[in-house]
This record gives structure tokens, sequence and C-alpha cells, in this order.
């Protein structure tokens, strides 16, 4: 029989033991949550942040923030491109402001995670091959953010990309931010392929970076021209994309960042 490589060892235990990390928060989220009604959102938000950011630190990936300014405080539509497992738990991490995030329904199959997302007021989505289920759902997510003045979190590729590429672009980040005259703050992950686990999670030490970019303002939007702004805002993801491409990480001099984990 064959013997096992270092790396698949370092894989198997670290996904058990952040595995179990995940199990044991969500078992004490419960109690908590029952305590305070279900009414504490942003405290199960902090208990995540810190669930997410201590899975990076078993994981030894150290995530560089670059923000030139403070998060936006009022009602804000976050991107992000989304090619890896890894994003999952960065999101978290970053501790977003007063942010409700949008998460495919499938991962409520995973008992401990679909509870800390329900707790947290994660939106779990409805498959596009589901269109008019999918309208009555983002209708009824836009009816809510609209009464409750929070923020949201939306992948627009939906799917973790692996090609290395920029992904088609969903129109419902879109919708919502043009409803709401929200701005869209796009966030530009950038994940080393030799630390990126891709659609599994296999994540090896490293570091990677991610770009908070100026906000997008779409208080001048119309539905009408909903096609034409997403991909507006794509070509910006794909000239990122491009340029970060020609960035030598190893010896750039990069501006000054926030380090999530160290």
């Amino acid at each position: 029989m064959k013997t096992p490589s270092l790396s698949t060892i370092r894989a198997i235990t670290l996904m058990v033991a952040a595995g179990l990390l995940i199990c044991m928060v969500a078992l004490a989220l419960i109690p908590i949550a029952m305590v305070t009604l279900f009414r504490a959102r942003r405290l199960y938000n902090r208990i995540a942040t810190q669930l997410a950011r201590a899975i990076l630190w078993i994981w030894n990936v150290r995530v560089v923030l670059h923000i030139e300014h403070p998060f936006p405080e009022g009602q804000t539509i976050f991107i992000s491109n989304h090619s890896s497992t890894l994003d999952s738990f960065v999101l978290p991490a970053l501790g977003l402001p007063n942010t409700r995030f949008f998460l495919t329904g499938a991962l409520r199959k995973w008992i401990p995670f679909g509870i800390i997302a329900y707790l947290m007021g994660t939106f779990f989505t409805v498959p596009q091959s589901r269109r008019d289920e999918r309208v009555r759902f983002f209708q009824r997510s836009e009816g809510t953010l609209r009464r409750t003045g929070e923020s949201a979190y939306l992948s627009p590729e939906g799917g973790r990309i692996t090609t290395g590429e920029i992904g088609h672009f969903n129109k419902g980040a879109f919708h919502l931010a043009t409803s709401l005259k929200a701005p869209i703050v796009p966030l530009y992950f950038q994940i080393p392929a030799e630390i990126d686990p891709g659609r599994g999670f296999n994540a090896k030490a490293g570091t990677m970076h991610i770009y908070v970019k100026p906000p997008v303002d779409t208080r001048l939007w119309r539905i009408e021209e909903l096609e034409q702004n997403k991909e507006y805002v794509r070509e910006m993801f794909v000239r990122w994309h491009r340029e970060n491409r020609e960035i030598d990480y190893a010896s750039a001099q990069l501006p000054d960042a926030v380090i999530i984990h160290s």
C-alpha cells in the first residue's frame, strides 16, 4: 500500500483541525444565540471573524489587506473575484462592517457551517436553474436590506472559478446596488497558485493579498443599463487581474497594508 505523502498528511490534519474548530464554535453559539434571543447578530459576526482568523492561522495563511481608507459605514455592496475555498474564510476574517453574506444554499448541508452562517444572517441563494424562484429570492433580500440598511457581500462569479481568469459575472449584485443606490466596493483577491487549494482544502502556507478598490458610485445607474454596468465593473477586475500578473511579490515595494493574520 502506498504511503501517504507529508503533503497529504498535512492537508488531512489541518482539515480535521479546522472542521473540529468549526463544530466547537457552532455548538458554543447555539446557547449564546438562545440567551440573546437570536438577536445579537453583530456578536455572532465578531465570533465568526475570530473563528475565520483562527482557521487561517491553522493553515498558516497570511492575509495582507491593502486599503487606503476604512471600509464605508453606510450601506455598501461588496464584491470580489472568487477562485478558492480560502475565500470562504478570508471574507469573514475581514470583519466587513454591518455586512450580510450571500452564499450558495448547498453550504447548509454541512450543518456546523450552516448554523454559523444562519446566525450571521446569511442569505442562502437559489440556483440559476430555478430562475423564477431566484428572482423572488433577490426581491425579498432587497426588501430586507432596504429595511435594515445593512451592507451585503456577493460574488458576481457565483461559484469558484479555477481557470486562472476572471469568470462570467451574474447580475444579482449589480441589481441590488442599482435598486438600493448603494456604492459597490470591489475587493480584488490575489492568491498565489502555490498556496491556493482551488476547490479543495489543501491550502499551503503563504501570503495572499487583498486590494480594496475605490467605491463605484451607483446613484445614477438604471435597471435598463444593468448589463452595461455589470460588464463595466467586470472589466475593472479583468484589468486588475492582468496587472497583478506583472507584479513580482517577492521583490515588489507594495503600499502600506494591514496584516489580518501574521
